[in-house]
């Protein structure tokens, strides 16, 4: 549990011991500045610690917001100052100088918290301040002040800033004024219960796996329930979040469980809908696959280039102008957010049309509606790159390397080409990653089946991708990489499943693509949380995206049609496997341990 140090002057009627008893802190009294010194060694080193003023006003979720946020191991609002098991000693230094006989960081102020806070500015330690708005936290000095004080909580409604604070201030139209005027409410009642992020994030799943069950039954009602259901469960995955920021819940397995289960949910709807089409005599597994190629190679840009830029210096671009000038007209704002099809607008109208139409009519919907966002996204990105003078870091290179995935193939070809590498133009790296990848696409689609020319092409492509990135990926259109090579590898399977032209052939191609685009979804989330990539043995143990693309068109060579379903089939199970497990493990380990909490405040599209 955590420990609450009350200092100062106690007043009567003062409901700050109660206050902070609501929020779980064992609250203690210290005396004087001494005591609380004394108080504060007491508490077992991993446990969160705050020392807060007696004489405090304000609103309960100023309080909350200020010492039981799980993201920042140091945070303070007047009067009070907290800090997590990393930051206890920061927290233990600045409170001994403030005892000492040389201490007194700022004499002007009587309040111990506040002379906490300043002494650990004074370290230079990162404390939080959480934007409190139209919030109260106040430690007045004389009765008149706490009476306006007082009068200043009572005009706030305390509950109605915190449902709104619940909310994303930035989203989609649909979840915006559709989903969340309602949701909020959903997130409070679970929160009054008891309920976990994790437990609606995990109903989240159950629901959708639910509609997807309906979806593969071909019939129109279950296509009906199917519709009904997806929305339900996207109900539920805004009010995962919005019950996270209401109760500040956060925590590095959630913000993965979140993140993890959009995939699996949509994913898994698309192969729903693909049997229940299937019941009916329609083949459409060549259309939910695309779909997810689409989608996954859509994320993957958004990563790229976020990662290539976030940190970049001198990151500006007459097109971000543009942008920013747009956003403030209030219709455009609007506009742009739906016209990129982002999860709440995607999934309305996949259960609209899931409901209305056929299978087939919503995959080519799908594929349409995506097809542009994607050509939008991605244009206004490479404008913005190629019109930014910016100054990429190592760390961006080296997540930009990481993401592309790169295996042994490449790995030791690249170390043959840098010196030539270094040599080429700026613009090397997409460029010969896009042409080898265009050039194993395009002989998997034209050729026919059992020839040669995927396993020769793909032989090509190995050696560009090992051009591609054998030097630092710093380029202004560097971040393309990973994008290209993801719709290289996921084509190739794609065409080759189709061209074998047998049953089950493009199911299994699904699972495999499945299997492999969850590894980059998870390479992706351990980067976000800056806890690095997978570990080499993983990447190298499935082959990197070159060393699947080659296997996959010797495969193709090798086998007959009915034998590479087979294949296809064994490669898809083995490499779920694997990587399940090493994720899993992962960020179990990781929240065991205590890894700092996250929260991801939107995924893109």
């Amino acid at each position: 549990m955590p420990t609450a140090i009350l200092t100062g002057q106690q007043v009567p009627g003062s409901s700050i011991e109660g206050e902070l008893r609501s929020l779980g802190f064992d609250v203690h009294l210290a005396s004087g500045a001494a005591d609380a010194e004394t108080l504060l060694a007491r508490v077992p080193g991993e446990e969160r610690v705050a020392v807060v003023d007696a004489r405090f006003v304000g609103h309960p979720h100023a309080l909350r917001l200020g010492l039981t946020d799980p993201r920042f191991p140091l945070a303070a609002i007047p009067g009070a100052v907290t800090a997590q098991p990393a930051a206890r000693q920061a927290m233990t230094r600045a409170m001994a100088r403030e005892n000492s006989a040389g201490g007194g960081t700022a004499v002007a102020v009587d309040s111990l918290a506040d002379r906490i806070t300043a002494a650990l500015d004074a370290d230079g330690a990162d404390v939080h301040r959480p934007e409190l708005g139209s919030l109260v936290a106040a430690v007045p000095a004389d009765p008149q002040a706490r009476n306006e004080a007082r009068q200043a909580v009572a005009a706030v409604d305390d509950e109605a800033v915190r449902l709104k604070s619940a909310v994303k201030a930035r989203d989609g139209f649909v979840t915006t004024h559709l989903v969340s005027p309602y949701s909020r409410y959903i997130a409070r009642w679970c929160a009054r219960r008891g309920l976990t992020p994790n437990q609606v994030t995990t109903a989240s799943l159950i629901t959708a796996l639910i509609a997807a069950g309906c979806a593969a039954t071909g019939t129109r009602g279950g296509f009906v329930a199917a519709g009904v259901l997806l929305i339900a469960s996207f109900v539920l995955d805004c009010t995962d979040g919005q019950l996270a920021r209401y109760s500040l819940q956060y925590s590095t397995l959630g913000a993965w469980l979140d993140a993890t289960f959009d995939r699996a949910k949509e994913y898994a709807y698309y192969a729903g809908l693909a049997l229940g089409a299937a019941r009916g005599g329609d083949d459409v597994w060549a259309l939910a696959l695309g779909a997810m190629v689409l989608q996954t190679c859509r994320h993957v840009v958004d990563f790229s280039f976020n990662e290539a830029n976030h940190d970049a210096s001198a990151n500006t671009s007459p097109t971000a102008a543009l942008s920013d000038k747009l956003d403030s007209v209030g219709w455009t704002v609007w506009v742009r957010r739906m016209i990129v099809l982002p999860i709440g607008e995607r999934w309305a109208m996949i259960a609209v049309l899931t409901a209305l139409t056929t299978p087939r009519i919503t995959f080519y919907a799908l594929l349409i509606g995506c097809a542009f966002a994607a050509t939008y996204t991605t244009a206004g990105r490479v404008l913005r790159s190629l019109t930014r003078k910016a100054v990429r870091t190592d760390r961006a290179a080296k997540a930009l390397a990481d993401l592309a995935d790169s295996g042994p193939l490449a790995e030791a070809a690249a170390r043959g080409l840098r010196p030539a590498a270094r040599r080429l133009p700026g613009f090397t790296a997409p460029a010969v990653a896009l042409l080898g990848g265009a050039a194993v696409v395009a002989t998997a689609a034209l050729t026919g089946f059992g020839g040669p020319w995927p396993l020769v092409a793909a032989l090509v492509y190995v050696l560009t991708s090992a051009l591609a990135v054998a030097r630092p990926l710093k380029g202004a259109l560097d971040w393309l990489v990973p994008p290209f090579f993801r719709a290289a590898e996921y084509l190739t399977v794609l065409f080759l499943a189709a061209k074998a032209d047998v049953n089950g052939a493009l199911p299994a191609a699904f699972g495999l693509v499945a299997a492999v685009a969850y590894h980059h979804y998870d390479t992706v989330y351990r980067i976000r949380g800056d806890a690095g990539a997978p570990p080499q043995w993983l990447v190298r143990t499935i082959g990197g995206h070159e060393g699947r693309t080659l296997v996959i068109c010797v495969l193709a060579v090798l086998l007959t049609a009915t034998q590479f379903k087979v294949a296809l089939t064994v490669l898809a199970v083995a490499v779920a496997l694997v990587v399940l497990v090493e994720s899993i493990r992962f960020w179990v380990a990781a929240h065991k341990v205590g890894a700092p909490a996250v929260h991801d405040e939107g995924e893109p599209a």
